[in-house]
């Protein structure tokens, strides 16, 4: 796939709005005193662009600033000013198909203090290429993923609803997975259900139907993209506790991302699902998601001419 014509060769690896500047995103840099780096006080919220055109932009805009309520930050950016943003990364890079995550951190009380409603709140951005959890090549033959008894930071400490950066739960157990040579991993709750994966939903299908864990999890936007396309298919689709033992025994699996879309899993806890290829109702879905936003449905083009206009402006 070509990019759209490439402005800038320093942010051919991609490109971060930091402090008001565009640079590229190896030169990217965070205070170190900021409580996003210090203590995880941060949120997020990623969009693709695919083809040249965002997808679900003004939606995932709704989850970031209701994140920034969540946790009390107040941007310093408009939303009329971040879709600017987005697209003079866009422009600057040339990048046709591209991963931008929108960053707020709490920023640096003054020095020698804690108190929290002191400090500053931070808006980055950054823009790679398009990132796959799982390439296509993988997809085709479908992921080799195992359940951790690590259990998911329980909703009673942090807010799922938030998309955040409590991480090490993610890391630890995705260290034991590659260990035992997975791919990738599922996490649980406090009540022994399946919960989610590092940046994945996860949906069961069982006898036609799908189902997803209904706790403990983000309300994932492919996730909810999911449900409408089931809707679309007459599936039925509703929310669920999962135990390991029924993700096991279900008819196919697969993880649902923006990194990626619907990917299919072949084999959980070095068992097969069904019969150790992705499923049709997962392959139905997958097809029609791709080609669903192809055709530009919940889809928003790139203004790459007005980005680059506004950039040259700069």
């Amino acid at each position: 796939m070509n990019d759209v014509s490439r402005p800038e060769a320093r942010f051919a690896d991609g490109i971060a709005f930091v402090d008001g500047d565009y640079v590229p995103i190896a030169e990217a840099k965070l205070p170190l005193l900021d409580y996003g780096f210090l203590r995880s006080d941060a949120c997020q919220d990623t969009i693709s662009v695919w083809k040249g055109q965002y997808f679900r932009r003004e939606d995932h805009i709704d989850r970031f600033e209701r994140s920034c309520q969540r946790l009390r930050f107040t941007s310093p950016h408009t939303r009329a000013q971040i879709r600017d943003i987005l697209d003079r990364c866009c422009a600057l890079t040339g990048f046709e198909s591209a991963y931008l995550q929108m960053i707020m951190t709490r920023g640096c009380p003054p020095i020698g203090q804690r108190d929290i409603r002191k400090a500053v709140n931070r808006f980055q951005l950054f823009c790679l290429r398009y990132v796959w959890i799982a390439s296509p090549e993988v997809q085709e033959r479908g992921l080799n993923a195992m359940v951790s008894e690590v259990r998911r930071v329980p909703p009673q400490s942090v807010d799922p609803e938030v998309k955040h950066y409590h991480w090490l739960d993610f890391d630890m157990a995705l260290f034991s997975a590659y260990d035992q040579g997975y791919e990738t991993v599922l996490l649980t709750d406090f009540d022994g259900n399946v919960a989610e994966g590092p940046g994945f939903n996860v949906f069961a299908v069982k006898e036609g139907e799908l189902l997803t864990p209904e706790g403990n999890v983000l309300d994932g936007m492919t996730r909810r993209t999911v449900f409408e396309l089931a809707s679309e298919l007459n599936l039925k689709a509703r929310l669920a506790k999962i135990s390991p033992q029924a993700l096991q025994g279900a008819d196919e699996v697969f993880f649902s991302s923006t990194a990626g879309g619907i990917m299919p899993v072949s084999m959980l806890d070095k068992k097969a699902i069904g019969d150790g290829r992705p499923g049709p109702t997962t392959l139905r879905l997958r097809s029609l998601y791709w080609s669903k936003r192809e055709a530009g449905w919940h889809g928003t083009p790139v203004n790459y001419s007005i980005g680059m206009a506004a950039a040259k402006a700069s």
